[in-house]
């Protein structure tokens, strides 16, 4: 997954059906002789709304949560999309507009307590280690890097087949990789997680070796490529909110037109377009273990 200079501004366009981050705070400086205990938080998606609905799908989001000892504070940590999970994994076809139309940023949220009955009620919510004041400062310098570079939501896994040691051609890139990379700059900077499985929802595709296709400009600017230009935004189109039910079901036949029987898939990715010959199971929903990670530093304990 590709980082960028800087994040560009949001389109006016791009609108929240569910306000991103409203709580949000900056991240304090803690005391360097300050105990902080962190914590593993995971509920289904939508808890807050639809409970454990998706949580039966083992469709979950993860976050992370801290503790000060010296203050009694609690904090929690997330990262997701600013518009919406819809916005991220699909475009608008915009009206006198040629390319999709994209609202697919992502990025860290930080904000003061830790909502217990929402982690616990369907999901987990488990202490996993202990830093120093220090570390979490020096964790909190990395947040900053890793949410100013890697900026665009991506929804989908992209594998050559269900085989673990399968080709991944796309890595995904949503709540759980930033919990996940995380935990690796703890452990790095020195953090000993607890003996815990753990495990992390991924959506998958299957395809064979993808295939290039272009930028927006090389494909729907002045100079592009009609003929391919006209079958992407004909792939998407299916994908658009629905007003009907009549329409829904016509759109379903659609996507399973052009997923299944003609094993097509278009992908945009780091800002590029490429095409997925898709083959079976087309589409997986795996719930796997990610063990926590090891450091690069020597161990440190509190």
């Amino acid at each position: 997954h590709r980082r960028f200079d800087y994040r560009p501004k949001t389109d006016p366009y791009c609108q929240a059906r569910y306000t991103f981050c409203p709580t949000g705070s900056a991240i304090p400086v803690m005391k360097e002789e300050d105990v902080i205990e962190v914590y593993r938080l995971q509920a289904p998606v939508w808890e807050f709304k639809y409970g454990d609905l998706l949580g039966h799908l083992k469709i979950m989001h993860d976050a992370v949560g801290f503790k000060s000892s010296l203050t009694g504070k609690n904090y929690t940590m997330e990262w997701y999309e600013l518009f919406q999970l819809g916005n991220c994994t699909f475009p608008h076809l915009r009206p006198g507009m040629d390319a999709p139309f994209w609202c697919n940023q992502g990025a860290a949220c930080f904000y003061e307590g830790i909502d217990d009955a929402h982690w616990k009620a369907n999901g987990t919510l488990i202490l996993v280690t202990t830093i120093s004041g220090a570390m979490f400062n020096d964790m909190a310098q990395w947040v900053k890097y890793d949410n100013e570079t890697g900026i665009y939501y991506e929804t989908w896994t992209v594998r050559a087949s269900p085989d673990k040691k399968s080709t991944v051609w796309f890595d995904s890139y949503e709540c759980s990789k930033f919990i996940l990379r995380t935990y690796q700059k703890l452990a790095d900077l020195g953090a000993v997680f607890k003996k815990i499985q753990t495990n992390y929802t991924s959506i998958i595709l299957f395809s064979g070796e993808p295939i290039y296709l272009g930028n927006e400009t090389s494909i729907f600017g002045p100079q592009g490529n009609k003929t391919l230009a006209a079958a992407i935004r004909d792939f998407y189109s299916p994908f658009k909110p629905h007003q009907s039910v009549r329409e829904f079901f016509v759109d379903i036949f659609k996507i399973i037109d052009h997923v299944i029987l003609n094993h097509q898939f278009y992908l945009f990715y780091n800002l590029e377009y490429w095409f997925l010959p898709m083959k079976s199971p087309y589409l997986k929903i795996i719930y796997e273990e990610v063990p926590f990670p090891v450091g690069s530093k020597a161990s440190f304990g509190v």
